[in-house]
């Protein structure tokens, strides 16, 4: 290619330069298990499903191995679908076996298989009725979802237990299967309709919630909403009909009914008898309530506090960063390095590494990155978790590098790029205020034991090379900056000066200086800089050039300088405490001007647990409102609200006996307890007040009775909510880490809140009582005193 005539002969460019067949930017290189590699990542668009984009991905992979040239190969690197597909297969695995345990359960308190099957049948239907609307709704079968119908499973059959139950108590009284079904359905009607309504608002605040959680848990809820609803209406309908055409009243029974019902009689006398006592110590059991809810904040404040759960999905990401200044040779054999201590861990089956860029696509000459396949779960004996304290401790070997490890979350929040799980940023108006806090604030977060992987964007030793312009000299020769920074840019930018287009592909053509000039600073001074005059200036006559060191990047957040700080949690420390002391150091380490925050994960964090109290609080509001709209009445729905302090203090003690943290899974959990609870003390409370009117009982006549024939009713569907509930608790199988403590929270408030329920409530109900007729006997006798006096 001629480029220029001098003295009449063409000058070609293969007489100043030559062309090279190379890549746009080589300064980013990658492997695949040690042999050289291209890394290609595809994205699902925002509605579509992992899984079919996976399904016809795979498919399409034959067809594009045979247009491969040989020798390449096609390997996929991550896979997410084998997690969803594992975790979905163990949700579902967990739901049959919750529906086993909770038929188990009725089996084992009816002992009939007739009534068995008529309770178990609300199950199919609701659980079919739920699938239908979900379609509807157009929402998808994943993890929250099949969770909450997995959760619904045991309390779904709850109103059909009391149903059953009612109607079984009829036919014991001499009636007709048909008289039995309509009388008892009947009698028992408005409970249903109470526990229902009560059971299904608990979910309606999550529906109002913005934000993280609200987005999270909306489909939760309403899945939820709809399976207690659809249970409600087959309870009072498909439910005595089927009492109506099967059950019949067994005059004689095997010894093992027998037998069985002598040791439930007995265990209810027990519980009667009991109560008697309760009830005569009231002040007692009053206070002990008391210091059960201040017990409950005591816990609320100990517990340990998370966000997401960490899955153990088998991906494992990493990055490396190596000192200011080192060459993108040196970075090459670091990264080597790093990857073949990785993959010679025992339980790595592939390992991707890329030199020249790190996390987000930032490129550097100093910064790497890593995306570690693990072997699978059944093939290791270790957590991913476990792995990542096991490569940290290897790799600590490599001196000149360092390397962050950490656990992908399932859900990842925040867009601030970092080598770390959660970030903490300083900004403020002017970047040299932020450089003295940025590094005590790093010192004091290395020395925080709480957290590991502390990095920091603040890389402020980079060398480089300053120009400054002498423009009084420039001037003088019609030379500008602008063309000194055009020279600079066409020599060591790699400016594009054209596209060579080919039949199917183009190429385009990158201007710079020969590669051996690019890494010798002394080539500036025969840098040339064309005046207007055409005569050739070299830059040392316009220009001041001088070494000096700066910053690698400068990082904005809001639009002001800031300074990033990432870090990892170290093993067994909660999201919570690492945010509590980070703000402490930051309250001493910030000097006015200077704002601090975190963003990310740790900032969800911190909205999360503001607003997830107060929708606790305006749950229960919400129950207190709708119970007393239904009985008409103040007293009673705060008798009923009685079991939340103790289901509260046994979800919170379980949590912390077993290890785990209150996060936004066991915090809903939480809050299903409300609806479930209460379900105790409206099957007892409504059976007492009917008695009142209908035999004009005593208060506590009344509760006695209740608590006598609702036994049977309270202690079925508390064990088919905790059965139910169990296989979640287990916490097995993909994605376990994410169910377990939404299990266990129900589960320990179910177990504790159960026993103590059954006292604390009738007593808090003849309590109640007595007050209410204390204020109702006031006005009439400041009525009569007045008709006296006239």
């Amino acid at each position: 290619l001629i480029v220029a005539y001098k003295d009449g002969m063409p000058v070609r460019l293969s007489d100043v330069g030559r062309a090279v067949d190379s890549v746009e930017n080589e300064k980013i290189l990658s492997w695949f298990n040690g042999d050289r590699a291209l890394i290609m990542a595809v994205y699902r668009q925002p509605g579509s499903n992992t899984v079919d984009v996976v399904n016809k991905l795979k498919e399409m992979l034959p067809e594009i191995r045979k247009e491969m040239p040989a020798g390449a190969a096609l390997e996929v690197l991550v896979d997410r679908s084998t997690f969803i597909r594992d975790s979905i297969h163990e949700v579902n695995f967990t739901l049959v076996l919750s529906i086993l345990l909770v038929v188990g359960v009725i089996l084992v308190f009816l002992r009939n298989l007739r009534a068995t099957l008529v309770t178990a049948m609300v199950l199919p239907a609701s659980v079919l009725g739920t699938f239908a609307v979900m379609s509807m709704l157009g929402y998808s079968l994943n993890n929250l979802s099949l969770m909450a119908i997995t959760l619904a499973v045991g309390f779904v059959v709850d109103d059909a237990i009391v149903v059953l139950e009612n109607i079984t108590r009829h036919l014991e009284m001499g009636k007709d299967r048909k008289t039995a079904a309509l009388e008892g359905a009947q009698e028992i009607s408005f409970t249903v309709i109470t526990m229902t309504v009560s059971l299904s608002a608990v979910f309606l605040p999550i529906l109002f919630m913005e934000g993280m959680v609200g987005r999270l848990f909306r489909e939760f809820a309403v899945t939820v909403g709809i399976a207690v609803m659809i249970s409600g209406v087959v309870s009072l309908t498909i439910t005595p009909m089927l009492c109506a055409l099967m059950l019949k009243h067994e005059h004689a029974h095997g010894r093992l009914f027998n037998f069985s019902e002598k040791v439930f009689d007995w265990a209810r006398n027990g519980y009667v008898t009991t109560l008697r006592w309760t009830l005569k110590v009231k002040s007692l059991v009053l206070v002990g309530s008391v210091l059960i809810l201040i017990a409950t904040g005591y816990l609320y404040q100990i517990v340990q506090k998370g966000f997401i759960p960490r899955q153990d999905t088998g991906v494992i990401n990493a990055n490396t960063r190596a000192r200011e200044g080192v060459t993108f040779d040196e970075m090459i054999r670091y990264q080597q390095q790093v990857a073949d201590i990785i993959q010679k861990n025992p339980n790595v089956e592939a390992v991707m590494s890329t030199a020249g860029q790190g996390v987000g696509g930032v490129v550097g000459s100093n910064i790497g990155r890593l995306i570690i396949r693990l072997k699978d779960r059944s093939e290791r004996t270790v957590s991913a978790d476990e792995v990542i304290q096991q490569i940290r401790r290897e790799a600590s070997r490599v001196q000149g590098v360092r390397l962050f490890l950490s656990n992908p979350p399932a859900i990842r929040i925040g867009g601030t790029l970092s080598t770390s799980d959660y970030i903490f940023v300083l900004t403020g108006t002017d970047l040299k205020s932020l450089y003295k806090p940025g590094e005590e604030m790093e010192a004091r977060l290395r020395a925080l034991p709480m957290v590991q992987d502390v990095s920091t964007n603040m890389e402020l030793r980079n060398p480089e090379i300053q120009v400054r312009v002498l423009r009084d000299r420039a001037a003088a020769l019609g030379i500008n900056a602008q063309q000194v920074e055009q020279a600079l840019f066409n020599a060591f930018g790699g400016r594009q000066v054209s596209t060579v287009y080919g039949a199917s592909d183009q190429f385009g053509v990158m201007l710079e200086i020969d590669r051996k000039y690019q890494s010798d600073t002394n080539a500036l001074d025969n840098l040339f800089i064309t005046a207007p005059s055409g005569a050739m200036v070299p830059l040392s006559s316009v220009a001041e050039v001088k070494n000096g060191v700066g910053p690698v990047s400068v990082a904005h957040v809001g639009q002001l300088s800031s300074v990033v700080l990432s870090f990892n949690l170290a093993p067994g420390v909660s999201v919570g405490d690492a945010v509590t002391a980070i703000q402490d150091i930051a309250a001493e380490v910030a000097p006015p001007g200077v704002s601090t925050a975190f963003t990310g994960s740790a900032k969800a964090f911190q909205q999360a647990f503001r607003s997830l109290p107060l929708l606790l609080l305006v749950t229960i509001i919400l129950i207190y409102m709708i119970l007393a709209i239904l009985y008409e009445h103040y007293g009673h729905p705060f008798t009923i609200l009685t079991a939340l302090p103790f289901a509260g203090f046994g979800a919170l003690a379980t949590l912390i006996l077993f290890g785990e943290e209150l996060n936004i899974f066991s915090f809903v959990g939480v809050i299903l307890l409300i609806g479930l609870v209460k379900k105790n003390g409206i099957m007892m409370i409504d059976f007492a007040l009917q008695m009142q009117r209908e035999k004009n009982m005593s208060p506590h006549d009344a509760i006695i009775e209740a608590c006598s024939v609702r036994f049977r009713p309270i202690m079925m569907t508390t064990g088919a909510a905790i059965f139910a509930t169990l296989p979640i608790a287990m916490g097995y199988g993909a994605g376990a880490e994410t169910r377990r403590p939404l299990g266990i929270a129900v589960v320990g408030g179910l177990v504790f809140s159960q026993f103590l329920t059954l006292y604390v409530t009738p007593v808090f109900y003849v309590t109640m009582e007595n007050v209410a007729r204390r204020f109702r006997k006031a006005p009439k006798e400041q009525v009569s005193v007045a008709s006296a006096r006239h």
